[in-house]
């Protein structure tokens, strides 16, 4: 049966006036206040409705329990969009109006210790369950409240599951293993939704149980299947300003919690200075993802947050030069299918400048080597004294 918002609104209002636990006696003597008819299916769907709004997700909750969604969108009151790992579909559900998109948005950021309102229209918050939550309210977004949900898969997927799923060919998911094994620093490059995350948590899972993995993120969303892993979240400034904790901060406190493996989930800020010195300073086996078109972007993406750090261009490069070993390039297809494009090696240019050549690609299940695979070889080596 479907209520009105009307309905709701002027129920809610009588509860809210009175206070006290919802119960569907309370719900059918504020539908008898309101005037209302009060039968046993109206007053079951009125209690429902208000249910989904103080519980939970509310309206989104059934599409955030369905296997396989890794996101839940919301783009105003009429268009809640899905994406099962194929890419975004339109689903039926819709919301009355903004006020009931607003509404759920205010009390997901409040559960993750957030303000959201008017003066603060925007909030980034893991919720307690571990889903990701961002909202922006109208009419700074439009056509109306925007919120996303990132979904926290229950179980973290291993490289077979990935080989199985097509994401990387059997010698790439090998290829992968000996970077792991042979305590390269890589880092996990790719695009918006295209598994970062994801894959670089598979790749932890095969570290060797006696390493301790000491992990750094701006909102905790790695859950590798090892068993000494230590994490570390990043936290915003209170509405006072103040105990904010900086990604950059963490890194350095990580550095002194004696780390086998020095995790940053994601590198975007001043916090690469702290990791490229790290690297350098015999903390082997690092590792991280990072925002990038392709594997090429890397060096140019690392010197813009370097230099942004107050580390020169040429100091920049000849750190990342020094610490890092492999780039594992992820890119999304048209199909919506997210696979592992390229292993890409750095290299000096002769103006002290780095770049990255491709060592391996990967392309309709193709394995493919590049200029960049001697040098990949060597690394992988047994004796190139990266080992423990």
């Amino acid at each position: 049966m479907t209520v009105s918002s009307a309905v709701l609104d002027e129920v809610r209002e009588v509860l809210a006036r009175e206070g006290g636990e919802l119960t569907p006696h309370r719900v059918a003597s504020a539908l008898r206040a309101t005037g209302r008819p009060v039968g046993d299916a109206t007053v079951l769907a009125v209690h429902e409705a208000l249910r989904r709004d103080v519980l939970g997700a509310g309206p989104l909750e059934p599409l955030l329990r369905q296997p396989g969604v890794t996101d839940v969108l919301v783009n105003g009151a009429d268009e809640v969009w899905l994406d099962r790992g194929d890419g975004l579909e339109l689903t039926d559900v819709r919301f009355a109006d903004d006020a009931a998109v607003r509404r759920l948005a205010q009390r997901l950021a409040a559960t993750g210790g957030r303000r959201l309102d008017d003066a603060t229209p925007h909030a980034d918050v893991r919720l307690p369950d571990g889903t990701r939550f961002h909202a922006v309210l109208a009419p700074t977004a439009r056509p109306g409240t925007v919120i996303s949900l990132r979904v926290p898969r229950a179980a973290g997927f291993t490289l077979a599951d990935l080989v199985a799923g097509g994401a990387v060919p059997e010698e790439g998911a090998e290829l992968l293993r000996a970077v792991v094994e042979a305590r390269l620093a890589f880092l996990v490059s790719g695009g918006t939704g295209t598994g970062k995350t994801t894959l670089l948590a598979a790749l932890l899972s095969l570290v060797d149980a006696r390493e301790r993995l000491v992990m750094v993120e701006d909102a905790s969303e790695l859950r590798p299947e090892h068993p000494h892993v230590v994490g570390l979240e990043a936290r915003p400034p209170n509405l006072e300003g103040a105990g904010e904790l900086t990604l950059r901060t963490l890194v350095r406190q990580a550095l002194r919690m004696r780390p086998d493996r020095l995790v940053v989930g994601e590198v975007r800020g001043a916090e690469v200075v702290e990791m490229l010195a790290a690297l350098n300073t015999g903390h082997a086996g690092g590792c991280g993802t990072l925002h990038a078109n392709s594997a090429a972007d890397v060096p140019a993406r690392v010197e813009a947050l370097a230099l942004a750090a107050g580390l020169g261009r040429e100091a920049a490069h000849s750190q990342l030069s020094a610490a890092l070993d492999v780039v594992v390039h992820l890119r999304r297809g048209r199909d919506g299918r997210r696979v592992v494009a390229q292993l890409a090696v750095p290299q000096r240019r002769p103006d002290g400048l780095v770049e990255m050549v491709t060592a391996v690609s990967f392309a309709d299940g193709a394995v493919r080597r590049g200029p960049g695979a001697p040098a990949l070889a060597a690394l992988l080596s047994p004796g190139d004294g990266r080992g423990p």
